[in-house]
């Protein structure tokens, strides 16, 4: 059937296997991912290893040069995009919280990144709207507020070269998108949200179920 699902639900041990199949965390990365599970219940904040992986590479196949990220968290994910950027590549990083980033900036500085990567702390909308509106940018990642995704989303978008690719996380947040008893601030925006980009004449469209469910937009 052409409709019929061919995604696989991943046991722990097909987990493992696929991670070790694909680019599997160094010891700097494997150290980060530990320290952020040792923080407890928050540290499902943190993208999956393979969605990690995954970045990395896009970020060298399109050959960005500019990336943004909107929610870094202990910022194991502006570490793998940093490590697909050139030398000379530059992320910015979005965040509102010293604490939870001041982790990140230990881990870009063991693997050589740090250089290339530039930190704020300020509401991201702030942020995003100091920037020139100019197609500056050739990656972003949105992984904050869901609520904020459509406001982080314009902002970028306006800011995006033509060809440039968005990727925002937690699209399917653990499957309930698509439960109509889920009914809350989170999972109401993120339905919002799927449905705006969905039918955006602006952008390709695709959705991945990678991970907690990944997004990419590509702009016309």
């Amino acid at each position: 059937m052409p409709n019929s699902p061919k995604s696989i639900f991943l046991s722990p041990e097909t987990h493992a296997y696929l991670v070790e199949h694909g680019m599997p965390p160094d010891e700097i990365a494997r150290a980060l991912i530990e320290e952020t599970e040792a923080l407890g219940p928050i540290a499902r904040m943190q993208i999956a290893p393979e969605q990690g992986a995954f970045m990395t590479l896009l970020t060298r196949l399109i050959g960005a040069r500019r990336a943004i990220e909107v929610g870094t968290f202990t910022g194991y994910s502006a570490l793998c995009i940093a490590r697909g950027l050139p030398d000379d590549g530059r992320l910015l990083c979005c965040d509102v919280s010293d604490e939870w980033t001041r982790i990140g900036k230990r881990y870009w500085e063991k693997a050589g990144v740090a250089q290339r990567i530039e930190l704020r702390i300020a509401p991201a909308t702030e942020t995003l709207r100091a920037l020139p509106v100019e197609p500056s940018f050739d990656l972003a990642f949105i992984d904050a507020d869901k609520p904020g995704y459509p406001t982080y989303y314009e902002e970028i978008l306006a800011r995006l070269r033509p060809g440039g690719v968005i990727l925002a996380d937690n699209v399917l947040f653990m499957g309930t998108v698509v439960d109509p008893s889920v009914e809350n601030e989170t999972v109401t925006a993120i339905r919002a949200f799927n449905d705006l980009v969905a039918a955006d004449a602006r952008v390709d469209c695709v959705m991945l179920p990678v991970a907690d469910g990944l997004t990419l937009l590509r702009k016309r």
